[in-house]
């Protein structure tokens, strides 16, 4: 219920506001990184913070610091991002201003934020899948309010964000699944320098209508008594409904869009005059005079909020900067997998396929973990996945925990940021290796970076499996290879096992580290189906086996006497480049080391570089197109290292460089790599 008290409280902080905003602008060359501030945005923000509890979620968006000083933030806690300091407490001098991340359990929780406009949508829309999941799950890792509330999310966007496919599909699963979120959007219209009537048809409230199931609200967010009424009715849906809901507030835009972009470089005085005529601050002044305070008090209110900010600023100048040393911290969580431990040939074991060992051991972790969840396209009952890969769990394991997912490779691949941050351990399945250029700007913008841009705090656990390769006329959108792009990514880590022990080692400790990890799965070796790759299938290890992530592995050793006499090679290779390898050795007996990598990130840079010593000659063999591959990058880091040691130069040999696999089986053997093309490589490189 509103009071006068809580009127006078929001006043206090939307002076505080005012006065940040005032202070920095004119400070613009202290204030020297970028920065967007809630000037015009006020009363909405405030009225949502001011209502939420310490176990609730909340994802504010670049413009809003005001939700931040509302849910117990101060103007000097703010400022030290506002100046990256070292002491900043959100990203430790790494991020913007207003890019907030929180595990403090007196405030409600936020997950890292990022820049990219809209893209917090599928995270936080993440939060609430997993906080349905605990609640259904009486799960003991749900937070609740001292009084047993339930929590609720808060996912804050601006008008222009909407526009965004992937806030599509985070509306679409969260009325699907029904999920206890409230999506606020501020609706200024401006997108930068776009207007509104530029960039859509219709505003957030009436785009909301096409998604059945979405309880709609909309206000005058310049309002205080409104928008407090609107969202107290929202929060109260979410919170006791357990279902979505989207308020649209209708919000004047009186500051910059950042700093870099001032508003005067694109709106004319008219544009700046119609906006203000709705500033916030006037209106909730005049209620104060309605409610019994006088201009004195609401003077003093004013100059003491004036007086802390400046206070806040100065020690905010004062504070440390980062130390230099400290910039490569954080990029990922310690993981708890050190060695191999497990019996890896256990008595009596059977023989098994890639795809047989690797469900088992997400059986067997599912077992293990009732946090554990797998989801993606067709891995549900019916299927099991289109390479049976998962088969059979969801009967195991019921539907809320094995369940097939819209076509949405962003949301399949951004919500376990919010999954992982409750603490839950999602495994979820691109279909295709070729499909998973849509989930790259989760996987990019906000997985990846979380861990580092949070300071440590949000790691994101993360097992993403991602069937590749090509063989047998699996054609242009079926048989690619993604690992160079996949490794331009900083932050995540790829593995890519070549046979069933090392793929349920290797799964089992990518699900225990607290890092994305995405597990790169040839579909030709799954059954080894291809000619020569039957030892693919191997005894199947127990089910306490684990292999480190970053152990390669000698495959083949070459014969010593032909080391000594150098007459061998060291092939490095993974995938299915192991098996041209072996084929190859056959032909050249005693010849060949063969190193295959198993995980490309973190790579076994010691094993690979000993076995380079050793030889003096090396081949790098990969299934990719070669140029500008992750093979020419690792010749060129052996050359580096290791040219003391070198007889001849590195050489690579990769798949011919087309833009797709052809689907016609001979042209698709003309483009990969082959025994008979690795034999001769081989013998180039012997005629040194």
């Amino acid at each position: 219920m509103l009071t006068p008290d809580i009127l006078l409280q929001a006043y206090k902080l939307m002076v505080t506001a005012k006065s940040m905003v005032e202070t920095y602008d004119v400070n613009r060359q202290v204030c020297k990184y970028v920065h967007s501030t809630s000037r015009g945005h006020e009363a909405i923000q405030l009225a949502t913070g001011l209502q939420l509890l310490a176990c609730d979620w909340v994802s504010p968006y670049y413009r809003d610091d005001s939700i931040m000083l509302s849910i117990g933030f101060t103007p000097y806690e703010l400022m030290l991002q506002l100046l990256a300091k070292k002491d900043d407490p959100f990203s430790g001098g790494r991020s913007y201003y207003c890019h907030p991340s929180s595990k403090d359990t007196k405030r409600p929780f936020i997950i890292h934020q990022s820049s990219a406009t809209g893209m917090q949508a599928i995270p936080t829309t993440g939060l609430a899948q997993g906080i349905q999941f605990l609640e259904q799950a009486q799960s003991p890792l749900l937070q609740k309010s001292p009084e047993g509330k339930l929590p609720v999310v808060v996912c804050s966007l601006g008008d222009g964000s909407v526009s965004e496919g992937e806030v599509s599909e985070a509306l679409q699963f969260a009325v699907l699944k029904q999920l206890p979120i409230i999506y606020l959007v501020q609706d200024n219209q401006w997108s930068i320098s776009a207007s509104a009537d530029e960039i859509r048809t219709m505003n957030a409230y009436e785009f909301a209508a096409g998604f059945k199931g979405l309880k709609r609200m909309q206000c005058d967010g310049s309002d205080f008594i409104r928008s407090y009424e609107t969202m107290q009715q929202a929060i109260d849906y979410a919170r006791t409904e357990r279902k979505p809901v989207l308020v649209h507030a209708k919000v004047p835009l009186l500051g910059h869009h950042t700093s870099g972009v001032r508003k005067e470089f694109y709106r004319n005085r008219e544009d700046l005059l119609k906006h203000g005529l709705y500033d916030p601050i006037p209106k909730l002044r005049l209620l104060l005079n309605g409610v019994g305070y006088n201009e004195h008090e609401i003077n003093q209110v004013e100059a003491q909020a004036m007086e802390k900010v400046l206070a806040d600023f100065a020690l905010a100048q004062q504070a440390a900067e980062p130390d230099a040393g400290s910039v490569e911290d954080y990029v990922f969580a310690p993981t708890p997998v050190k060695e191999e431990k497990g019996q890896r040939l256990p008595k009596n074991g059977e023989r098994v396929m890639m795809v047989d060992a690797a469900l088992h051991a997400i059986e067997e972790l599912m077992e293990e973990y009732p946090e554990a969840i797998l989801y993606g396209q067709d891995v549900g009952a019916r299927l099991g996945g289109v390479f049976r890969e998962a088969a059979t769990l969801s009967e195991k394991f019921g539907v809320n925990r094995v369940f097939n997912t819209a076509i949405q490779e962003a949301y399949i691949v951004g919500s376990t940021a919010g999954l992982s941050a409750l603490g839950m351990k999602p495994i979820v399945e691109i279909q295709f290796a070729d499909y998973i250029y849509p989930g790259l700007n989760q996987l990019i913008t906000e997985v990846s970076k979380s861990c580092y841009l949070s300071n440590g705090k949000f790691p994101v656990q993360m097992l993403l499996r991602v069937p590749t390769g090509a063989y047998g006329g699996g054609g242009p959108y079926h048989s690619g290879s993604i690992e160079t792009t996949l490794l331009s990514i900083k932050g995540i880590k790829v593995v890519y096992p070549c046979n069933a022990a090392d793929m349920k080692g290797l799964m089992k400790a990518a699900f225990l580290d607290p890092n994305p990890v995405v597990m790169l799965e040839h579909k030709g070796l799954y059954w080894s189906k291809v000619p020569g790759t039957d030892e693919a299938r191997t005894i199947e290890p127990d089910k306490t086996y684990i292999l480190p992530l970053g152990k390669a592995n000698m495959v083949l050793e070459a014969d010593p006497a032909m080391v000594r006499k150098g007459e061998t090679v060291c092939i490095i290779t993974y995938g299915m480049g192991v098996y041209w390898a072996k084929a190859a050795a056959e032909k050249l007996l005693g010849q060949l080391e063969i190193i295959d990598l198993r995980t490309l990130f973190p790579l076994d840079e010691e094993a690979v570089f000993n076995a380079v010593r050793r030889h003096g000659k090396v081949l790098v063999l990969s299934e990719e197109q070669q140029h500008n591959s992750f093979a020419e990058a690792l010749s060129h880091r052996i050359s580096h290292n290791c040219f003391q040691f070198l007889d001849a130069k590195v050489e690579v040999l990769g798949a011919l460089n087309l833009p797709a696999v052809p689907i016609n089986i001979t042209l698709e053997a003309a483009m990969l790599p082959t025994a008979a093309k690795v034999i001769e490589r081989i013998h180039k490189l012997l005629a040194y």
